[in-house]
């Protein structure tokens, strides 16, 4: 489900979003020759080694979901502060993004994919060796950083590797790749914390990362691409890595200081706001921004990036919330949350080569807008929720979501780069990818946030009208007690029932504004043009 970069095979700039910012006109050069396609067990190999570290990449964004109750406890944090683990690799992974063009063009694609690969395998290795949650999210931020190009430059390897006729196939075997990977990342992650410990969850990236980095060498290093030394908007790249890290520490950390009654939550909220006011200033007047934001003045680009983050940022809180509430609230075992989350990618598999082939036959605006009816159908129903759902109900909903996945990323990114030049794509791609992967970590900050606030006031209105020792609550409490409890440990006991209702309730409203939210994101769809003879499909085609 990675919106990843989808550039032409044979241009100089997979992903990056410096690169290609408008610049002097340079002196005529002839452009480097296309690498001759790869044949037979060369082919199937290099295939099987980009889909290794794609399917590697992928899987870790939605392996950790599970994993958040026991890690939270091994380390001795709360859950949502456990959260920190799945937000910091992806604000981190999005800062990186804009940095993949220049790099590219600094050490050549292949030195760079296989690189970022090796560094990968390092900090999910030193991510398992973590004893404590700073020292986690540290080197889960190295990890994010690290597999920044990871995604784009997987696909710009294929696509060189493949004739220009044989593209689709390329890019549906890419495709294939990034929908398995969270189908199997809830299971996995589920079966390896329940029955071995959950810092092999990135232990096992070490043999698939080397096996993925070992076979592309080999295979790729005599194909590597042209380098040059290019100037990199380093003012611009501390500006962005100042604003979204103190926007994300701000909402990670509020819950906890009680928002603004905290000194250090207002220092962040001020840092971040005027730190995102000079970037803005800076890259639109920066000969080479490391971000290209004159995008926003195309409709389609601003009304598709904008609709496809935020529908990103709703859909991935919600993914983060419903292992945490079935672990946490109703007993489930991180192997049994995994399995409830899987389905996702069933129908997804089933209906993205369909989706692939006719977004250029459907109007996209059609196809997205279906996609967000039934996100939002997936929600309302999760918002009947009760602590009495048994798995088979909420097993329901998340089949469903797969068939809305299909018709989502693909669609929308057709939408947001209809009309761009040709040059301009590499750079309109990773700015999309960047918001939507900010998005989502934000999302999951917010979502767990809302979570506990609601809760909180649930709590309260639950507890209003009991009196201890009458009515039901003091029925209880007897019963309790004569079963062998204390007081105190009846009252807990009480205590934690209501805390599941509250949670519950908690979640229900979060999944309810949700699927509100996707209904009223349906208005921004339709404030985009249809594409004209769908240019640049394609390449949306394999951006998922």
């Amino acid at each position: 489900m990675t919106n990843s970069l989808a550039a032409a095979p044979d241009q100089a700039q997979p992903g990056g979003m410096a690169a290609a910012a408008p610049k002097p006109a340079a002196p005529a050069t002839t452009p480097p020759a296309r690498p001759v396609p790869l044949k037979g067990a060369q082919l199937a190999l290099g295939t099987l080694a980009l889909s290794l570290a794609t399917f590697m990449n992928v899987l870790d964004s939605s392996i950790a979901n599970v994993a958040i109750p026991a890690i939270s406890g091994d380390v001795g944090v709360s859950p949502s502060q456990g959260t920190w683990v799945i937000t910091s690799f992806g604000v981190a992974n999005a800062i990186s993004v804009p940095l993949t063009g220049w790099l590219t063009q600094r050490f050549g694609a292949v030195r760079l994919f296989t690189m970022s690969v090796l560094l990968f395998v390092l900090t999910s290795w030193l991510c398992g060796f973590a004893s404590s949650l700073e020292m986690l999210v540290l080197f889960r931020v190295l990890q994010g950083l690290v597999a920044g190009p990871m995604i784009p430059l997987s696909q710009t390897l294929l696509l060189s590797s493949y004739p220009p006729a044989k593209a689709g196939v390329a890019l549906a075997l890419w495709g294939m790749t990034t929908l398995v990977a969270p189908v199997v990342g809830p299971l996995l992650g589920g079966w390896i914390t329940d029955n071995i410990s959950w810092p092999w969850i990135f232990y096992i990236n070490v043999p698939v990362g080397l096996l993925s980095a070992l076979m592309t060498w080999s295979i790729y290093r005599s194909r590597e691409t042209p380098t040059r030394k290019l100037p990199i908007d380093s003012m611009g790249l501390a500006l962005l890595v100042l604003w979204v890290g103190a926007l994300q520490l701000m909402l990670d950390k509020g819950k906890e200081l009680d928002w603004f009654a905290s000194g250090e939550i207002i220092t962040l909220c001020v840092l971040a706001i005027v730190s995102f006011a000079v970037f803005l200033v800076w890259e639109l007047t920066d000969a080479h921004p490391v971000v290209d934001l004159r995008l926003f003045r195309r409709r389609n680009f601003a009304a598709g990036s904008v609709a496809l983050s935020i529908a990103y940022g709703l859909f991935f809180g919600n993914v983060v919330l419903l292992p945490l509430w079935l672990q946490q609230w109703l007993g489930y075992t991180s192997t049994t949350a995994g399995m409830a989350l899987a389905p996702v990618g069933i129908f997804a598999i089933v209906l993205t080569p369909l989706v692939g082939r006719k977004v250029t036959q459907w109007d996209p605006r059609k196809m997205a807008t279906g996609a967000f009816m039934v996100f939002a159908l997936v929600l309302w129903m999760r918002s009947h929720f009760t602590v009495e759902t048994d798995f088979a109900h909420i097993l329901v909903p998340t089949l469903i979501q797969g068939g809305a996945m299909a018709f989502f990323f693909i669609p929308l990114t057709t939408l947001t780069l209809s009309g761009l030049p040709p040059e301009r794509i590499p750079a309109a791609a990773g700015l999309s990818n960047f918001v939507r992967i900010t998005a989502g970590a934000m999302g999951t900050s917010i979502a767990t946030t809302l979570w506990d606030s609601r809760a909180a006031l649930h709590h309260a209105h639950l507890t209003e009208g009991l009196i201890q020792g009458q009515g039901v609550f003091g029925v209880t409490l007897q019963a309790l007690q004569a079963a062998g409890l204390s007081q105190a440990q009846a009252l807990a006991q009480v205590n934690r029932l209501i805390d599941q209702q509250a949670y519950t309730r908690a979640a229900d409203d979060i999944f309810l504004a949700s699927s509100m939210l996707f209904l009223t994101l349906i208005a921004l769809i339709w404030m985009t043009k249809r594409p004209a003879g769908h240019a640049g499909s394609a390449e949306a085609a394999g951006a998922h």
